[in-house]
C-alpha cells in the first residue's frame, strides 16, 4: 500500500481524507512523522499553497506527500475570501469570526452565489500532480447545523436544502469540493496500483 503524508494540522480534514482514501493509501499525519513545523502558506493561489506544503514535507522529511488548500470564492465579493479563507477575519481569527465577517460583508446583498474550491497537490516518486475539486452553492443568511467545520454552516450546495453542516459528513464527503479533488487523487493512485 502506498504511504503518504497528508500535510495538514486540521484533524477534520485528516479524518475526511482517511475516510475517502480508505483501503487505498496509508495516510500519515504530520504528528506521526514528528513534524510540528508551521509551514508558511505564502502563495497567492490555492495551487501554490498546496504545492508549498507538499514540497516542504518531501524536502524536509523525505516522505511523498499530498497537501490541500481550499478557498471559498464568493461572486459578490469578487472571489473573496478565496486563498485567504482560513484567515479572513485577520490573524487572530477562528471559523466563527470568519463566518461572521463574511455574513457582515454580504449583509443586504441578494446574489449570494459562491463556490468552494479545493486544490490537492501530490509529490510522488519524483513527480508533482495537481487535482482540483469544486462545488457551487449559496451563502445562507445565518449559520445552520452542527456538523462539518469552517464555513460549512453557511454554505448550501446547489440541489440541496441544507447547509454542509446540516447534511453531515456522510453526504458531504460524497459531494464536496474536497471529495471531488480527493476522488481524482484516488483515481490517479488506483491507476498506479493496477
Amino acid at each position: 500500500m502506498i504511504k503518504l503524508v497528508f500535510a495538514t494540522n486540521n484533524k477534520h480534514k485528516l479524518e475526511e481524507a482517511r475516510k475517502i482514501l480508505k483501503g487505498m493509501v496509508e495516510i500519515l499525519s504530520l504528528a506521526e512523522i514528528g513534524c510540528n513545523d508551521d509551514i508558511p502558506e505564502t502563495a497567492t493561489t490555492l495551487e501554490g499553497n498546496a504545492l508549498i506544503k507538499a514540497r516542504y514535507i518531501k524536502e524536509n522529511y523525505g516522505y511523498d506527500c499530498f497537501a490541500d488548500d481550499t478557498g471559498l470564492l464568493v461572486d459578490a465579493l469578487d472571489g473573496a475570501p478565496g486563498v485567504y479563507s482560513a484567515r479572513y477575519a485577520g490573524e487572530e481569527c477562528n471559523p466563527q469570526k470568519n463566518m461572521e465577517k463574511l455574513l457582515n460583508e454580504l449583509d443586504g446583498i441578494k446574489h449570494r452565489e459562491a463556490a468552494f474550491v479545493t486544490c490537492v497537490a501530490l509529490t510522488l516518486r519524483g513527480g508533482e500532480h495537481i487535482f482540483m475539486g469544486e462545488i457551487a452553492g449559496l451563502i445562507t443568511k445565518e449559520a445552520r447545523g452542527n456538523a462539518g467545520f469552517g464555513y460549512d454552516p453557511i454554505f448550501k450546495p446547489f440541489g440541496y436544502d441544507e447547509t454542509f453542516a446540516e447534511l453531515g459528513d456522510d453526504v458531504k464527503n460524497k459531494i464536496s469540493h474536497r471529495a471531488k479533488a480527493m476522488d481524482k487523487l484516488a483515481q490517479f493512485l488506483n491507476n498506479l496500483i493496477d
